[in-house]
């Protein structure tokens, strides 16, 4: 029996507690003062530092990035920046010097520019931040 099937079977209700609760994402950075430049002067977003670490305020929502000495990027997209064209987001990119990734793999191919042209699905650019998390500019078909 599943966890959920076991809850259910002794009658418990969902919670609500998750649905109301406010939320964000945070990941880890290495360098603070790093992080705040890059996200700050060259990606242009909203930036507050607290004694935690830096806050991170888009239209979309906040982001939290936390100091961790040890700190090892992840293998996978951490944030993901919609754009409604992706062609200028690379653009402006390239114009502020971040370098965007390139992949040759069997189901994931960038073009030339660094953009998955995936059919169906998002066209999508990934670049990292200075201290190596994944993050990606995508555009809705």
């Amino acid at each position: 029996m599943t966890a959920n099937a076991a809850s259910t079977s002794r009658g418990k209700q969902a919670s609500t507690l998750f649905q109301e609760a406010e939320t964000f994402s945070s990941f880890s950075v290495n360098d603070v003062k790093r992080a705040k430049e890059f996200y700050g002067k060259t990606l242009g977003i909203k930036v507050s530092e607290t004694a935690e670490g830096l806050e991170l305020d888009t239209e979309g929502g906040r982001v939290f990035l936390y100091p961790k000495p040890n700190h090892t990027p992840a293998s996978f997209t951490v944030l993901n920046f919609a754009v409604n064209d992706i062609e200028k987001a690379v653009d402006e990119l390239e114009a502020l010097g971040v370098k965007l990734e390139h992949y040759d793999m069997p189901d994931m191919k960038t073009d030339k520019r660094g953009i998955f042209r995936g059919h169906p699905g998002p066209q999508i650019a990934w670049f990292k931040d200075p201290a190596g998390n994944i993050l990606s500019v995508l555009q809705s078909q």
